[in-house]
């Protein structure tokens, strides 16, 4: 389910690696998600696909109407994450940074 959701984000094999919290040079891992494999049963990864489904719940929530938005949202500069889009966030921020989009989404939701 991620692989699709990270295929309908338009993301790069670094990104992806990055948003899984795997090395930059794993590709192998992330070619075995690709074919079928689970996700290791780790506390981190596990963790980490919650926080992305819940953001995924969120966008779909935010943006009901407007699919493209939803799936272009995770690329997009923000000016809530000083210009960054929430890729490049968690990609500086690893866990706090999915955790500071998570909470921003639940804020706008709850608007």
């Amino acid at each position: 389910m991620l692989i699709t959701l990270f295929d309908h984000w338009k993301l790069s094999t670094i990104e992806q690696l990055s948003l899984l919290g795997l090395s930059k040079d794993n590709r192998a891992a992330l070619s075995k998600y690709r074919n079928g494999q689970p996700l290791a049963n780790d506390r981190d990864k596990l963790e980490r696909a919650g926080i992305l489904l819940g953001i995924h719940k969120s966008l779909r929530l935010l943006f009901p109407y407007n699919r493209d938005m939803t799936y272009a949202w995770m690329s997009q500069p923000n000016k809530a994450f000083d210009g960054q889009s929430p890729v490049e966030l968690i990609d500086r921020q690893g866990m706090i940074g999915m955790y500071m989009v998570r909470a921003y989404l639940d804020v706008q939701r709850g608007r």
